[in-house]
């Protein structure tokens, strides 16, 4: 090959290369504001509120969930998220909260600039065909008036309502808040440790409803036949015998799920670690690998 030729055809490679490699990198996305659910610090939230927000921040997130303001007020909690960089695009709330103190939620959600509200439980007395329709009936409510103040509500789950209930004829309580609830008020935050725990995939819902899920908790698990803790009240009557990791540390295959995003109408990604042995040097994996991660 003559010299000239050769030149020529190595700058024409490189420059087929240089544009995969650009198409790759645009194909691929990644998460802008990896968030944290500050559950997972609460053992340090009481000792010190506005240092461990910080001490989050300073960590590298960029969102946090609340789960409680710990005796501060709406407008304390923005200041200090205001000082740190940070926002707090959702929080959660107890069941009787939605029902009896909805007004003051949304007016305290407004201060402290939360687009979402979420309820991340039901009590097992109410986990029958009657208390999941009684509770449908309630989100729709709440829902609307949210949505008329500007905010999103959400419904928060764990394992077991995707245990078979026979109460409604072996139907899954997730897919009757699903089916009972309007999609324009209610939507859903999918944690998707539980899920996966359940033997249920998060991407087929996401296919079946899409749009529903705006936010995800990213939380990871190992089965381990010699875990101590079978999370009895996350899972229900769902068999578990493993134990909670930092994100990217267990079997959950993200890259595939985060795939989905869009499908799913993902807006907003929190980690949450509820069993967080050393809670700041487990916030840091989690992050590391979330930021790290493209999909």
């Amino acid at each position: 090959m003559k010299r000239r030729t050769f030149i020529e055809t190595s700058v024409a490679a490189a420059a087929v290369f240089a544009a995969r490699r650009s198409w790759a990198a645009a194909s691929e996305h990644e998460i802008k504001k990896v968030g944290l659910q500050l559950y997972t610090v609460r053992t340090e939230m009481p000792k010190d509120f506005e240092g461990t927000i910080a001490k989050v921040a300073a960590t590298g997130y960029k969102e946090v969930e609340f789960a409680g303001y710990f005796e501060h007020s709406p407008k304390d909690v923005r200041a200090i998220l205001d000082k740190n960089g940070l926002t707090s695009p959702s929080q959660h709330v107890p069941y009787d909260v939605v029902e009896k103190k909805w007004p003051e939620t949304l007016e305290a959600s407004h201060v402290v600039g939360h687009k979402y509200i979420v309820c991340p439980w039901l009590d097992e007395k109410q986990r029958n065909a009657d208390g999941w329709i009684r509770a449908a009936e309630l989100f729709n409510k709440a829902g609307e008036a949210s949505e008329k103040a500007g905010i999103q509500f959400c419904y928060h789950n764990h394992s077991f309502e995707f245990a078979p209930d026979a109460t409604m004829g072996g139907k899954l309580a997730y897919d009757v808040l699903l089916q009972k609830t309007d999609p324009k008020f209610v939507k859903m935050e999918m944690d998707l440790c539980w899920i996966s725990v359940a033997g249920k995939d998060p991407v087929s819902y996401f296919e079946k409803y899409p749009g529903r899920f705006p936010l995800v908790h990213v939380k990871d698990y190992v089965n381990d036949p010699n875990a101590t803790s079978s999370y009895a009240g996350a899972t229900g009557s769902v068999e578990f015998k493993g134990r909670l990791a930092d994100v990217g540390k267990g079997t959950i295959d993200f890259k595939r799920i985060f795939a989905a995003s869009e499908k799913g109408g993902i807006k907003h990604y929190f980690v949450e670690n509820d069993d967080a042995k050393n809670p700041f040097e487990d916030i840091k994996i989690s992050y590391d690998y979330l930021n790290a991660l493209r999909f």
